[in-house]
């Protein structure tokens, strides 16, 4: 099971959401393996920090959104290979399972979804190669 922890897909300044790091003790604390969260978009791509310093607990993996569903901007290949590249430096590369912010449907033109899901397995097969 995956708990996917949110701050909400309106196009908006979101300059109230919670830090990550407020809420990860209670997010790690669910019975869920895995930990998804938006690791791609303006306001919180920075929070992959977080790990330098806090401890993923045993059998737990990060599912960290590398491309973001609140642009139509599509990602690099090699920028969403960083993107994992870090986090995977940090945890562990069996630990970090790519993905998208939150879903693309219904947020972005079909077209700009394939297209960053494109992107994601580009950047992913990059990463798996530097690592």
């Amino acid at each position: 099971m995956r708990l996917h922890v949110c701050w909400g897909s309106w196009h908006g300044p979101h300059s109230t959401d919670i830090a990550l790091a407020d809420l990860v003790d209670l997010a790690l604390a669910v019975n869920a393996n895995g930990l998804s969260f938006e690791a791609a978009n303006a306001r919180h791509e920075h929070e992959w920090r977080l790990w330098e310093t806090t401890e993923l607990p045993e059998g737990k993996y990060l599912v960290p959104g590398v491309v973001s569903h609140s642009t139509n901007v599509v990602e690099h290949p090699g920028l969403v290979a960083d993107r994992i590249e870090r986090l995977a430096r940090l945890v562990g590369p069996e630990r970090v399972v790519a993905s998208t912010d939150c879903g693309l449907g219904g947020r972005v033109h079909h077209q700009i979804a394939w297209a960053k899901l494109t992107a994601l397995t580009e950047g992913a097969r990059l990463a798996s190669e530097r690592l």
